[in-house]
């Protein structure tokens, strides 16, 4: 994984569950990882491998969901020649509704 999130920035997320009362349009993102046309925002963490955030898939944005995604997966993940799974990490948190790819209903 390219930038991989330090322990540090990943203590910064919300506890899984914990951030369960607000709705989806205000969740919290602080993570977004991606590679070729697929997006990971992410919004909690179980501390060990489990995010919860929002899934894009091959750009279909009508199809993008709420869910959780496992850290150790996504490590895993590889396009050949070597390109691999990147991360950039927000300063602040924005909201899910400020994030243009995130479908809110």
């Amino acid at each position: 994984m390219w930038n991989e999130p330090t322990r540090e920035q990943l203590a910064k997320l919300p506890k899984l569950y914990e951030t369960e009362e607000i709705p989806l349009k205000d969740k919290p993102i602080l993570l977004h990882f991606f590679i070729g046309s697929c997006d990971w925002f992410i919004s909690e963490f179980d501390g060990e491998d489990l995010f919860f955030g929002y899934a894009i898939l091959n750009s279909d944005t009508e199809m993008g969901e709420w869910g959780y995604i496992s850290f150790n997966e996504l490590k895993k993940i590889r396009i050949l020649p070597g390109i691999e799974v990147d991360c950039e990490f927000f300063d602040h948190p924005l909201k899910a509704s400020e994030i243009e790819e995130i479908n809110i209903h």
